[in-house]
């Protein structure tokens, strides 16, 4: 469950000495960044369970030397994170949108109709095959969380509640069900086990089937300093050069790319079987690769670099935040997603600096941060209290809640957004 306590501690997981890579198996002794202890991003804590103690795991983040795939050290299970998850994706609008585009897109593109089989892997609460339903295309969501997985049923989306991997691909195809589109939007970097997920894509994939994946691009992530995107859930990052040598281990090839700006800068990309001549490999995934190498990513030394400049932004964020304080400005947060909790938790952030924050979420309402203990209210409270700034958390959204809280002006509130660099709207 998410709000573990150390009544009901998770249980640790064995991690050798020298941990291998869950691709290759290459021991990994190379580091990426090292964020310290932290407690799973999602464990929202109630307030009878503030005098209590939390587990905090290591975010340590580790590149392999042989297939350069960047990883997280799975400490906790997948089952103990994912069984219940407090991440709703019908609540960000902009998403929304996004799925839209996406659906008319693949429709067009793939030429699905009333005959055709969409699956999504990790669908959530349906925020994305409603749109696929709404077009008479049939569409079937696999999702891990059990609350959500009601919440899409209760929806009228098709939904199994289990883990996808070659065991639940093997079920579905013994029933007769395959796919022509199968769609894996931000989840590829929650799998642990890369081998089993991928492998699950070609059994359950039609000879001249596509699947499409959206993740963020690790070399947009280190461009542009996202590290509060680094959390236990995320087991994996992933360059568009890593993933495509991990499809073909799997008898699928990526045969088109494309780089979108979701969550500070993600991939798409298109994969089918190898031996399927109707998806030849084309110009935008050869160009990316030549990008990648370009930029270095091809070789272990462009990794290693990265920690220095994640612990300069922690200092420039305090310095920030100690001078607001001490001017006698008040400071409050917008979001508690989890990259907000990876970024409070590694630069010490609690109510000495955050008030309270609030959330659109209101399965979130009345707890509050694991690690830090800071209260999340609903939305209301900001104009409640008329804060002088809004830190927002959830940066990749910041278009949107700008213009969603600009209310604030009317008393001079402004907006801090603190990811690449502490900047103020």
């Amino acid at each position: 469950m998410l709000t573990q306590t150390i009544d009901e501690q998770i249980p640790d997981r064995a991690i050798p000495t020298t941990p291998a890579c869950q691709f290759c198996q290459t021991p990994l002794t190379h580091t990426l960044v090292d964020l310290g202890m932290s407690p799973l991003c999602e464990s929202f804590v109630s307030a009878e369970q503030l005098d209590r103690a939390e587990v905090f795991y290591p975010l340590h983040v580790r590149v392999c030397q042989n297939c350069l795939l960047v990883q997280l050290v799975a400490y906790v299970s997948p089952e103990h994170i994912f069984t219940e998850y407090a991440y709703f994706s019908s609540y960000a609008e902009t998403w929304l949108q996004h799925c839209q585009v996406y659906t008319a897109m693949a429709i067009e593109r793939f030429h699905l109709h009333q005959h055709s089989q969409v699956i999504e892997l990790a669908s959530n609460d349906g925020y994305l095959l409603q749109y696929f339903i709404e077009r008479q295309i049939p569409a079937l969501g696999i999702e891990p969380a059990t609350n959500i997985a009601q919440v899409a049923i209760a929806k009228g989306i098709p939904t199994i509640n289990e883990f996808f991997g070659r065991e639940c691909a093997l079920k579905l195809v013994g029933q007769g069900t395959s796919a022509d589109l199968i769609v894996a939007n931000n989840v590829l970097a929650h799998v642990p086990d890369l081998n089993d997920f991928v492998a699950g894509i070609a059994i359950l994939l039609k000879p001249q089937g596509v699947m499409t994946g959206e993740f963020q691009h690790l070399m947009r992530l280190m461009a542009a300093n996202q590290f509060d995107t680094i959390y236990h859930e995320h087991f994996c990052y992933h360059t568009f050069t890593t993933i495509s040598k991990i499809f073909a281990a799997h008898g699928l090839k990526l045969f088109d790319v494309e780089e979108l700006p979701t969550h500070g800068g993600s991939l798409r990309i298109y994969a089918a079987h190898q031996d399927d001549t109707s998806h030849p490999i084309g110009d935008r995934a050869i160009d990316l690769l030549h990008r990648e190498r370009l930029a270095g990513f091809t070789a272990i030394d462009r990794y290693t670099n990265f920690e220095e400049q994640v612990r300069e932004t922690k200092r420039k964020l305090l310095d920030f935040l100690i001078a607001i304080k001490r001017s006698g400005k008040t400071i409050v947060g917008y979001g508690a997603p989890g990259k907000g909790n990876t970024l409070l938790n590694y630069c010490g952030i609690r109510t000495d600096f955050l008030d309270y924050t609030v959330d659109r979420n209101p399965y979130k309402h009345g707890k509050f941060l694991p690690g830090t203990h800071i209260p999340i209210y609903p939305v209301s409270k900001i104009s409640e209290t008329k804060p002088d700034y809004v830190l927002i958390l959830p940066w990749n959204f910041k278009e949107e809640i700008i213009a969603q809280m600009s209310e604030i002006r009317t008393w001079g509130g402004q907006f801090v957004v603190p990811i690449p660099e502490v900047t103020v709207y």
